[in-house]
């Protein structure tokens, strides 16, 4: 059996990290199915999701480590395409991947203590992200 629902998100942009997992687990809910594989994906080019412990200063050092890794300030040959400034989103967000698949055992996710399922949204400006869950399973 499958089963999908899309959720619509308010971001911020500039690696704004939204925690998702109790959406997740409400459309689990809305399912019934109980064994199986949960997918996640947010469409669009300049955002992806992650499981990490959502705690401030985890988070903090992720937003902290993308900028090492993927500077906003540099002039990427993307910017002279459309001229929006947003070249290193789509490189953030092509590194992170726009989904993922969880596990799903007894009608409840298979994550650690701690891991929770979160947007990343790495455009250079607010967005309105939509976000599709698709549940697989019995």
């Amino acid at each position: 059996m499958n089963y999908q629902e899309k959720i619509k998100l308010s971001t911020k942009g500039y690696c704004d990290l939204i925690k998702i997992t109790p959406k997740v687990e409400k459309v689990i809910s809305n399912s019934s199915i109980k064994e199986g594989l949960v997918l996640v994906f947010v469409t669009g080019s300049t955002a992806g999701i992650i499981t990490i412990e959502f705690e401030p200063n985890l988070v903090k050092d992720f937003k902290e480590f993308i900028e090492k890794l993927i500077p906003a300030n540099k002039d990427y040959h993307h910017n002279k395409t459309w001229g929006d400034g947003n070249g290193f989103s789509h490189i953030r967000a092509s590194l992170i991947g726009p989904s993922l698949t969880l596990s799903l055992n007894q009608g409840s996710l298979e994550l650690g203590q701690w891991q929770e399922v979160v947007l990343c949204d790495f455009d250079n400006r607010s967005r309105e992200r939509e976000i599709v869950i698709k549940v697989i399973g019995d």
